[in-house]
């Protein structure tokens, strides 16, 4: 019986962490993002990794802030290893390990979208304010 609490207690913990961690994401806003996004000197710099696609795929930012996307590459033999945002005419190639930063201005209210050089792995970020 005691053990049959304590399998059911844990599947309980197991079940909720699998929740929180699928909602990480999941938010809208700014704040969605805070860990890929920070504000330096005035600055926002975005983070992305890049291996086999690109992590965070949606990151939420700030309109009207200086903005700086930092691709980050770890070992990146593939497709992700060339980046592309064709609303803003920008194509770039990424080192297989490194950290790549992209000026793009100050962005107002709407959703950039980029992708690898082959148009296989999207990202998008949206700014809000």
């Amino acid at each position: 019986m005691k053990a049959t609490i304590i399998s059911i207690i844990i599947a309980l913990i197991l079940i909720g962490g699998t929740y929180v961690l699928s909602k990480g994401n999941g938010g809208s806003g700014p704040e969605a993002n805070a860990n890929n996004v920070t504000i330096v000197d005035g600055t926002q710099i975005i983070e992305i990794n890049a291996k086999g696609g690109y992590q965070p795929r949606k990151s939420f930012a700030r309109a009207g802030l200086p903005t700086i996307l930092r691709f980050n590459t770890f070992g990146t033999f593939d497709c992700s290893s060339s980046v592309r945002i064709p609303s803003m005419n920008i194509s770039k190639s990424l080192p297989q390990t490194g950290s790549t930063d992209v000026d793009i201005g100050t962005q107002q209210v709407a959703t950039l979208k980029g992708s690898c050089g082959m148009g296989m792995y999207p990202f998008e970020i949206e700014f809000s304010y």
